[in-house]
């Protein structure tokens, strides 16, 4: 799957945000090793505290499927104004948890409706990831 294919998937799943609050309606593809694709939109709650991003969505659905192993995610977003941003970054929160399940050069993706896509690896985006690796001494 191309990367302009992944951004048309990730349009598709924003069209499902549930944004009343923010107005910013975000929509994540994400790839799979072995080629399936799993949607995620941004869900809000009006505590906000509870409000899920559309890349954790999608990753949360894909591994209670028993996916591990992925290789890319495409994130669109668009404001109430309805122009997208086409460097709609996953926030701090949805890099540290993609990075539980993906590897340092997984392909995270930024697109718009206008077919921009910019690809960015998950240590450009997350330098210093927790991670479970023993440390070196």
């Amino acid at each position: 799957m191309t990367p302009q294919e992944l951004v048309v998937c990730a349009l598709d799943a924003q069209k499902h945000a549930y944004a009343p609050y923010s107005g910013f309606r975000v929509g994540a593809a994400l790839l799979t090793k072995g080629g399936r694709v799993y949607l995620g939109c941004n869900i809000e709650n009006q505590s906000f505290s509870p409000t899920v991003c559309a890349e954790r969505v999608a990753l949360f659905k894909a591994v209670s499927e028993g996916e591990t192993e992925f290789e890319a995610v495409a994130v669109v977003g668009c404001g109430r104004d309805g122009v997208y941003r086409p460097f709609c970054t996953p926030c701090g929160v949805c890099r540290q948890t993609l990075a539980e399940f993906c590897a340092p050069d997984f392909k995270i993706f930024f697109g718009d409706d206008a077919g921009a896509c910019e690809a960015h690896t998950l240590s450009e985006l997350l330098p210093y990831a927790f991670s479970m690796a023993e440390p070196t001494t």
